[in-house]
């Protein structure tokens, strides 16, 4: 802070530093790498920035710290050209290795549980008992990929065939960038959806239960949650044919919410004479295997997309101004940093209030 007259301020701020730096038996990348999946994932999509071994530094480096490490990514993320955009991606076309549905039993398909805690107790394995008593248990795996890697028809698809859902149009504006143009309100779908990909994971989650709990029109049910590998193409830059530059580890919900109003909880939709009624629809998509983010996502999205719609999750401005973890909790932590003029000010103004009562009170007593 420019404001700051104290000596030696540099030399307190070089020893912060080394006291980080000291070696104290941190965790480095590679253990990080082994160990923490799912935190990387969620440091990815916070950081905006899909690099499973710079995220591992960037937690090795912030010493845990989920919130500093997507800042470290961001900030390396700053520094890289733009060479070239991919091709718009369908998640039918993800490799699944994960697929459920909350809305149907039976989908096309079938549902594939795959690596999940969802049905283990929440217990702690002191000794590594547990563990080894559902490996134990547990029926051969069966091998999915290769050549015969399964197509997974899309749950939603199946709804509107039927008219109960909106049907999908493209869309032949250029989708939005927050990266490089600032959000502005109201703000298109695709900012909406770029700002929730990047937003910070707790505070979706509050949001989107807020939601939930009846604050606005929303009683969410996952019509299809799948995770696995998505291939994403560009155009050769000779032949201009696509072609496969790799693939992403993502999590994709479609999500259908029934209370938004209208009966039996959908929204009516009256053209001609005719009126019918169709679900709301909410999109969530997080990197790795970020499903709690990815759903609450979805639950946010669903909540802004309902018409006249209430309630914390459906107000845009508030939600895409506050769920980024970089801008919130730098204005948090900034508190840290030195006010000492500002509240030399504001101490000044209460001592001379305070001081011209008292002597208006002395004077009050001294008239009686």
């Amino acid at each position: 802070m420019g404001y700051t007259a104290v000596k030696g301020g540099l030399d307190a701020i070089l020893a912060a530093e080394a006291l980080i730096s000291a070696g104290d038996g941190r965790l480095n990348a590679a253990q990080v790498g082994r160990g923490a999946r799912l935190l990387i994932d969620q440091v990815m999509g916070e950081g905006g920035l899909y690099a499973p071994e710079l995220a591992a530094l960037a937690i090795a480096q912030a010493e845990g710290d989920p919130i500093e490490a997507a800042f470290l990514l961001r900030a390396y993320r700053s520094t890289l050209p733009r060479i070239g955009y991919t091709l718009p991606s369908d998640g039918r076309r993800m490799r699944v290795l994960r697929r459920i549905s909350s809305t149907f039993k039976d989908i096309p398909g079938g549902q594939v549980l795959g690596r999940t805690r969802d049905y283990t107790q929440r217990l702690l394995d002191v000794d590594g008992r547990f563990a080894a008593k559902a490996r134990a248990a547990a029926p051969p795996a069966t091998a999915i990929g290769g050549e015969g890697w399964p197509v997974f028809p899309s749950v939603v698809d199946a709804l509107r065939e039927e008219g109960l859902v909106r049907q999908t149009t493209d869309d032949p504006t250029e989708p939005a960038d927050i990266t490089r143009d600032a959000l502005r309100f109201p703000a298109p779908r695709s900012a909406r959806l770029q700002a929730l990909a990047r937003g910070e994971t707790g505070f979706m989650v509050a949001i989107g239960y807020s939601a939930q709990r009846g604050l606005g029109a929303a009683h969410p049910t996952i019509a299809e949650l799948r995770s696995g590998e998505l291939p994403l193409q560009i155009r050769h830059p000779l032949t201009h044919d696509p072609v496969v530059l790799g693939a992403v580890s993502l999590v994709e919900v479609e999500m259908i919410n029934h209370t938004a109003g209208g009966v039996g909880g959908a929204t009516i939709v009256g053209g001609e004479g005719e009126s019918s009624e169709r679900f709301d629809l909410g999109y969530g998509l997080a990197f790795g295997r970020n499903e709690r983010k990815a759903i609450a996502m979805s639950i946010i999205d669903a909540s802004m997309n309902i018409p006249s719609n209430s309630g914390p999750a459906a107000d845009e401005e508030f939600v895409l101004s506050h769920c980024d973890a970089l801008e919130s909790s730098g204005f948090v932590e900034h508190l840290k940093l030195p006010h000492y003029v500002t509240f030399q000010s504001a101490l000044d103004r209460v001592r001379f209030r305070r001081l011209a009562q008292l002597s208006a009170e002395r004077g009050t007593r001294n008239a009686e």
